[in-house]
């Protein structure tokens, strides 16, 4: 029996990980791969999106909410977690607006890379996913998510860099998260218009026109029977996710007939493989192992 393939999400938020590439995450769980979430910092800053929880008592513990949110949801995942212990950045309301002292998007990239690295030593995944360089959305946080993502790829494997932070290892594939992308919503936009079931998406789809697509969708990993995990493990952030609000308007069961997967930019590989991929260890000589009886 070989060694099980390993695949690391790093991620900004404890719901990061839920609402981008969780299905996929759901499958090779299930194929028998290990995976990892790296959670950069406890999101303590968020906002309350759900109006059900919004109290004063999540308020005032919104730090031990979210880290009790994220454990329900990597149950749900089936994957491991752990946190890089840094601290939320917040989003500011104006792009003037300094961010809080001693926060994650303003630590040094090699302060901030380190303990990054040090998992990914420890951890030897095969493939890192993360989000592209604008952070998918320029929240500062998912910006300086993708900058410790590509330092850690690049610098894990360098045995002179890093040094106290475990035996060197050298990850394959670097991908970013293209779940968000203008043809997916409008194949959801058209299908639910032509069924008349109303669409949310009219308004995303205009905005769309200035904001041109700066990465092509290399891979597309089929993994619709997963999205029903995926849903489960987006409500346990229940502070996050409004279960009446945009991320279930459409259904699910649309959603896995005209869209059944989720997409990636193969950013980096240190392997040979063929484009367009529908898997991300493409190119990569190990097999997972059987699962035992």
């Amino acid at each position: 029996m070989s060694a099980p393939l390993r695949l690391m999400a790093v991620h900004a938020h404890p719901d990061d990980e839920s609402s981008k590439g969780a299905a996929t995450m759901a499958r090779y769980v299930a194929e028998g791969a290990e995976v990892l979430v790296v959670t950069c910092t406890g999101g303590e800053r968020g906002s309350i999106l759900n109006p059900k929880m919004d109290r004063p008592d999540i308020l005032e513990n919104m730090g031990e909410v979210r880290r009790q949110e994220m454990e329900k949801a990597r149950e749900i995942l089936g994957v491991q977690q752990r946190f890089l212990g840094f601290v939320d950045s917040g989003l500011p309301e104006d792009e003037n607006e300094p961010l809080p002292e001693g926060c994650f998007a303003l630590q040094p990239l090699e302060v901030a890379s380190a303990p990054l690295v040090a998992a990914v030593r420890e951890f030897r995944p095969h493939v890192i996913l993360t989000y592209d360089d604008n952070g998918g959305y320029p929240h500062p946080d998912h910006i300086m998510t993708n900058r410790v993502s590509v330092e850690a790829f690049e610098a894990a494997g360098d045995p002179d860099r890093y040094p106290g932070t475990g035996e060197p290892w050298q990850p394959l594939k670097l991908y970013y998260h293209m779940g968000f992308t203008r043809e997916r919503f409008e194949a959801l936009h058209n299908v639910m218009t032509e069924r008349g079931m109303g669409s949310p998406y009219a308004d995303w789809i205009a905005r769309w026109e200035d904001r041109p697509q700066k990465w092509e969708v290399t891979t597309k990993v089929p993994c619709g029977e997963y999205f029903e995990i995926r849903d489960l493990a987006l409500l346990a952030h229940a502070t996050q996710v409004d279960p009446d609000g945009f991320w279930f308007v459409c259904p699910r069961e649309l959603q896995e007939e005209i869209w059944p997967t989720e997409d990636y930019h193969l950013a980096r590989s240190l392997v040979d493989t063929t484009l367009p991929e529908d898997d991300l260890f493409a190119g990569i000589a190990a097999e997972v192992t059987p699962a035992c009886s």
